[in-house]
């Protein structure tokens, strides 16, 4: 199978991310105002987002790709669908 492309991107994307879940926490302990606490979940669902982004990207300029070459384009589809339908709610 294909390396995939963005693999540190993302690992970096989710560093940060789970930094940023520590400081929502930090700020709950410390009793912040909530709507500055939901500014704060907002951005991380936002960069979470993003990484599902880019997830699929990566998955359809690598495994798709790579499925599609061995002609298996039933089995292709089925899995696409699959991954379309977790990533969007």
């Amino acid at each position: 199978m294909k390396a995939h492309k963005q693999t540190q991107s993302i690992v970096n994307r989710l560093s940060r991310i789970e930094g940023h879940i520590r400081s929502i926490k930090k700020m709950i302990a410390d009793e912040k105002s909530c709507s500055d606490i939901l500014i704060q979940v907002a951005a991380v669902r936002a960069a979470m987002e993003k990484v599902g982004k880019i997830l699929l990207q990566d998955h359809l300029e690598t495994c798709v790709v790579e499925s599609s070459k061995n002609g298996n384009i039933s089995k292709l589809m089925e899995d696409l669908k699959t991954a379309i339908d977790r990533l969007v709610i």
